[in-house]
């Protein structure tokens, strides 16, 4: 298996743990990545790459004779997409691991999104404010509503890119927890 770690800060290490991802870079290019018998694949091609950490975050790469400079500008974990900075230029790339190929050949990639329905109370409190309406589309951690609970302003958000079917509740209201909050179409 292939191991890929990026160091974020003095304390924290992330290691993925691979043998097939495919990349898309910066939302045009795909490319496989894979490891055979202890070697990196990149489209089936040997990959040979002297890479050498010289901070936190930072790389120093020679590939096919041509030096670069590297860094990880972010690593968002949950959404498996990484931000690169290499020779000042900055790249997107959105990663899926075999376990993402097979969700996506078998058509359950978008279970989880498809399946959000609706928005409860995390716990019992007081709308603040309604900031969306029927018939509005949202897009994921768009802000939805402001619940106040045990004194503290709480933003709810919306959970995937959705259309508001129904605001069940309004401003000034209380509300229980699980108490239905908005509907999505």
């Amino acid at each position: 298996m292939f191991y890929l770690g990026f160091q974020l800060n003095t304390r924290t290490v992330i290691f993925v743990r691979m043998s097939e991802w495919k990349v898309k870079v910066n939302q045009e290019s795909d490319y496989k990545i894979e490891e055979e018998k202890g070697e990196l694949l990149f489209d089936g091609k040997a990959l040979d790459i002297d890479l050498l950490e010289v901070g936190s975050g930072k790389y120093h790469l020679i590939h096919e004779g041509k030096s670069y400079s590297a860094s990880l500008v972010e690593l968002n974990k949950e959404e498996k997409q990484l931000k690169l900075k290499i020779n000042n230029r900055t790249y997107n790339l959105d990663i899926e691991d075999q376990y993402d190929q097979l969700l996506h050949k078998l058509g359950m990639d978008n279970l989880a999104s498809a399946a959000i329905s609706q928005l409860k109370a995390p716990m019992p409190g007081l709308v603040l404010d309604v900031m969306v309406k029927e018939g509005q589309t949202v897009s994921k951690d768009d802000s939805l509503l402001i619940l106040e609970a045990m004194k503290m302003e709480n933003v709810l958000k919306s959970p995937a890119d959705l259309t508001i079917k129904k605001v069940t509740v309004e401003e000034k209201q209380s509300v229980e927890k699980n108490q239905i909050l908005i509907e999505f179409e």
